[in-house]
């Protein structure tokens, strides 16, 4: 069979491709109406007709005021019914009261999109929520988007749109600030006003009733004027449309973030600002970590470094080298360097051989490289040669402090003409004030960052490092899991046993129920017999052998070691028997009898190894979270602990583990053996999925872990699960959507060769490298419209692009079969790019020539229509070229509609209503 055409190619003049963004109405209006526009002095109404008026945006502006017959000499309308023509964008500037049935009255005009600037809903209380619950209810009936309320505007300097009631546009540029504080907001206008950075745009989105982060970041992350996002963040809000938007959009374009609450009383005070729940702050330095987001701490460090990151290029590593004419700077960037996890770059022989040559004897002859204070431009110039040769080094950072012989001006200059470091970047530090402003301004005219103290260039370093680092990790490609592929979990044994607990009205496992829910995602479990009385519990000791553990049995209280519920290392019936009264007569009297079931025993674990923990909990943002330590008794007083949100893959688990202290002491120190590394990171995504694909679970703490190199051993654990009377479709849902394993399906070709239809994953990269090796150069044409080498479809670059979907935005199936010797083959695969916001999806087809015709590509066309139902998408669109016959008689019997968009077309346009 022969594949259609890419959904990949540029086809600018595509109808399908010249439907107008829903957004585009609020951010390229042809007609504006200002409801509430007045004429009184200081009042919004008047501000924000008056921007609208003295920065022409090519479109036409209506005030409408029921009072007045004209507003500013404009003729103006008593409601958006009277306006004689269409309007795209209507801003409400009226009280919260009022808003529902105007927005009633903007569905009934026509309007597209609405801007509410009134404040007084849900952060005024619960009559403020119940406003806004029913303009978001009108405004989604209409199909209308809408930006606030609570919000000062948008403004779009390269439009000279200014819907803003601020007091002045600010100066066009290429960064897109986006802000849910107006206050704030017109405060860092003023100030890009005062240092010059221009903006693509701003956006002030106040409380996120409808158009969220999500919706902004895909917006500007495809706009032209756009080159880097800035955003002010009090809450996520829709916390799987964010990471969604923002994973597909850095890949292109940085966004950096400065999220305030990072204390409890800041994350109280901002949501009792926006009415928005805030989470907790580690759990969104996770989620920033994962989806390549950067985060700043102060407002001028975010536009630092937007501003630096379209200026320089990404450090790979973080490595760092200095030049200084100071030892007492250098001192202190190094310190700064090695607290926010920076490392010095060696100086290899070859370099310090040649900085002998040119630099005093007395120079430092390590890094930091001291050249001296008595250091000229051109003993900087010639130092600056040598090192940026330097492969050893990932950035440099150059420190001038004004001294006698020093020149800030030449040095700078010099500097300047070495501003590119072979794909490195370079940072500056002219310490002082009126000497050393030139050479500053001329550094930052040539794209270097030039700061007034080193130790803020080094945090900046480290800040881009781990951004790059951050990046890297969404686009690894893992391990495969071929144990996990050959024995998946048993979901469906986890469900019932689940439902068993909860059909009992509890919400809390018995150790027994928690160790067994382990195991049916394959995560090995001590060997756990529960005993109601003394002589069962000496039966059980005595059947495993002795040394035992005897512990609690409880279906009420989590923590047994509060309650003197645990005994170890007993070695004879007697001690067990005792242990079993002590644990019986502590639980009582702490707790009360009906607190005690008996208790469970265990053998006593001889192996030498170390104690993690893993766990889980739900965010009230990002869902479920995952943890991972150092375990033990001590786990809460040591905190040696990371985050990180589910479903993890190899490499983001093994990112997880480094994070923590104790990850070294499993990599083996003082002559112990490691960990199995690669055991525990398949452990940790075999737990990820345990708590993705199961949604009833509130809390896991797996405490603890026994990791020794023998092994791998769950000595402990507690599941907690939500509340009986959560409705199920309100139980939280992860932030990052799982796997679809809801799509794997089989199917027998005409031959009667046995293929397996599944969901693409990152994984699978490998597979489908040698998958393009068996495409000749027609079906590429016929899928790509033109012609791609092999090298070309197979760099990583873009597999990546792929092979790591984001399950909320693409669908891709790959056909599997295995070959005679029992390996896995992708032979083809049938991608769904969905379009959320329009509910359609676009699909494309690709099959390996040795297998079509044989009704492989008619049955994946199939599944891919059946995902898109169970999607509850409303249509499915494709291209195809005119010559390719075959693709076109498969689309037509399924029900395919077709059109061309041009007489002269070479391809037609294709869908399906669903």
């Amino acid at each position: 069979m022969k594949p259609h055409s890419p959904s990949s190619v540029d086809r600018s003049q595509d109808v399908f491709h010249l439907n107008r963004h829903p957004l585009d109405p609020i951010f390229k209006p042809e007609s504006v109406a200002v409801i509430g526009a007045s004429e009184k002095s200081g009042s919004v109404g008047r501000s924000l007709l008056t921007n609208l008026l003295n920065n022409p945006f090519g479109g036409v502006v209506f005030p409408v005021n029921p009072k007045r017959p004209h507003v500013l000499g404009i003729k103006a309308y008593p409601t958006i019914l009277d306006v004689p023509q269409a309007v795209d964008l209507a801003i409400i500037a009226t009280p919260a009261a009022t808003v529902p049935g105007l927005v009633d009255e903007c569905a009934k005009a026509g309007v597209q999109g609405i801007i509410v600037i009134s404040a007084g809903f849900k952060e005024a209380g619960p009559e403020g929520k119940a406003l806004e619950e029913q303009v978001l209810a009108k405004a989604r009936q209409a199909g209308i988007r809408l930006i606030g309320p609570n919000c000062l505007g948008v403004m779009l300097p390269q439009r000279g749109l200014n819907a803003t009631f601020a007091v002045e546009m600010a100066l066009p540029g290429k960064v897109a600030f986006l802000s849910q504080s107006g206050a704030l907001g017109t405060a860092i206008l003023d100030w890009s006003l005062n240092t010059q950075v221009g903006l693509s745009a701003f956006v002030s989105v106040g409380s996120m009733v409808d158009v969220g982060w999500g919706d902004l970041i895909d917006y500007f992350g495809n706009d032209a004027n756009t080159s880097s996002i800035v955003i002010y963040m009090e809450s996520v809000g829709d916390a799987r449309a964010f990471l969604s938007a923002a994973r597909e959009t850095v890949f292109n374009k940085p966004i950096v973030v400065i999220k305030s609450g990072r204390s409890g009383e800041a994350a109280q005070a901002a949501a009792s600002h926006t009415g928005a729940l805030a989470g907790d702050d580690g759990v969104l330095d996770a989620a920033f970590a994962r989806c390549g987001v950067l985060r700043a701490n102060t407002i001028a460090e975010v536009f630092d470094l937007a501003d630096i990151l379209s200026k320089q290029p990404r450090p790979l590593g973080n490595k760092l080298t200095i030049v200084t004419n100071a030892g007492g700077p250098g001192v202190l960037a190094t310190d700064s360097l090695i607290r926010w996890g920076g490392q010095l770059a060696a100086l290899p022989e070859t370099t310090e051989k040649a900085l002998n040559q040119v630099l005093p004897a007395a120079w430092s002859h390590h890094n930091p490289i001291d050249i001296l204070g008595d250091a000229d431009p051109d003993r900087y110039a010639k130092t600056l040669d040598i090192v940026c040769q330097d492969a050893q080094t990932d950035g440099l950072l150059v420190i001038l402090t004004p001294q006698t012989m020093s020149d800030p001006t030449q040095t700078a200059q010099k500097l300047a003409a070495r501003s590119r470091m072979q794909g490195k970047p370079v940072f500056a530090s002219w310490m002082g004030g009126k000497r050393v402003a030139e050479g500053a301004n001329l550094l930052s005219a040539a794209g270097i960052p030039a700061f007034e103290y080193p130790d803020d260039a080094v945090r900046t370093f480290v800040d881009l490092w781990r951004f790059s680092y951050n990046l890297k990790g969404l686009y690894e490609t893992p391990l495969e899991l071929p144990e996990f592929l050959n024995k998946p979990p048993d979901r469906e044994k986890a469900v019932q046993l689940l439902k068993s607990v909860r059909d009992q009205k509890r919400t809390l496992l018995t150790e027994v129920e928690s160790k067994q829910l382990l195991a049916t995602y394959g995560i090995p479990i001590a060997l756990t017999v529960a005993a109601p009385t003394g002589a069962e519990a000496v039966k059980a000791a005595e059947t495993m052998g002795y040394p035992v553990v005897v512990k609690l049995y409880s279906t009420t209280i989590t923590h047994k070691t509060d309650v003197g519920g645990v005994k170890l290392n007993l070695n004879d019936a007697e001690e067990v028997q005792r242990a079993f009264g002590e644990i019986r007569k502590s639980v009582t009297e702490k707790a009360g009898a009906e607190a005690f079931q008996g208790v469970v025993v265990e053998p006593m674990v001889r192996m030498m190894g170390q104690e993690i923990i893993l766990g889980s909990h739900v965010d009230p943002q990002f869902g479920p979270v995952i943890l991972f330590g150092m375990g033990g008794q001590l786990v809460e007083v040591l905190k040696d602990v990371a985050l990180a949100l589910p479903p993890l893959n190899t490499n983001l688990a093994k990112r997880l583990m480094e994070k923590t202290k104790v990850f070294k002491a499993l990599q083996g120190v003082r002559g112990n053996k490691p960990v199995d590394q690669v055991a525990l990171e398949q452990l940790l995504v075999r737990f990820s999925y345990l708590v993705v694909e199961q949604p009833w679970i509130k809390e896991i703490d797996v405490n603890p872990i026994l990791a020794s190199p023998d092994g791998l051993l769950a000595l402990d654990a507690r599941v907690v699960l939500h509340p009986l009377d959560l409705p199920e479709s309100s139980l939280p849902k992860p932030a990052i959507r799982p796997y679809p394993s809801q799509y794997i399906s089989s199917f027998k070709l005409k031959d009667g060769t046995d293929v397996t239809f599944r969901p693409i994953r990152p994984e699978d990269e490998p597979l489908v490298v040698k998958y393009h090796a068996t495409l000749s150069e027609r079906t590429v044409f016929l899928r790509y419209f033109q012609p791609l080498q092999l090298s070309q479809r197979t760099a990583h670059e873009r597999l990546v692009r792929i092979c790591f979907t984001d399950y909320e935005r693409e669908i891709a199936l790959v056909a599997l079969h295995h070959n005679a010797a029992g390996e896995p083959e992708v032979i083809g695969i049938c991608r769904l790019s969905i379009t959320r916001r329009k509910n359609e999806a676009e699909y494309s087809i690709l099959i390996s020539d040795q297998w079509q015709n044989q009704g492989l590509g008619t049955q994946m066309m199939k599944a891919i229509l059946d995902i898109a139902k169970r999607e509850k998408l409303k249509r499915v669109n494709s291209f195809i070229l005119a010559e390719n016959h075959q693709m076109q008689v498969v689309c037509k019997k399924l029900g395919f509609q077709f059109q061309k968009p041009e007489p002269d077309a070479d391809y037609l346009t294709a869908w399906i209503d669903l």
